[in-house]
């Protein structure tokens, strides 16, 4: 069995999601977030989709990546199973990324 470190787990989602909201790959990516870890998490995802679209500065995006790296590393510090879902989230998105 692998092992998982959370901060690893964090940052790597964070950029993950960060790239694929501006590709195709998020209409998967955020129902899927929906349905696994909440509309909470769903709507934030549209909400960086909104800002990197309306400011595609790379700046944007490193914020971006902060602020999901931060909510990754909450939602794993609170509920440590989800980082088996998530390492499986980044591996099916990256796999969907162009």
């Amino acid at each position: 069995m692998a092992v998982l470190h959370p901060k690893r787990v964090a940052w790597e989602g964070a950029r993950t999601f960060v790239s694929a909201a501006t590709t195709d790959a998020y209409w998967w990516l955020s129902d899927t977030v929906g349905q696994y870890l909440g509309l909470m998490y769903q709507l934030q995802l549209c909400e960086t989709r909104l800002r990197l679209q309306g400011d595609p500065d790379v700046e944007a995006a490193y914020e971006e990546v902060g602020a999901w790296r931060a909510r990754l590393d909450d939602l794993l510090t609170t509920t440590p199973s989800t980082a088996s879902l998530l390492t499986q989230l980044i591996t099916e998105t990256t796999s969907r990324l162009p």
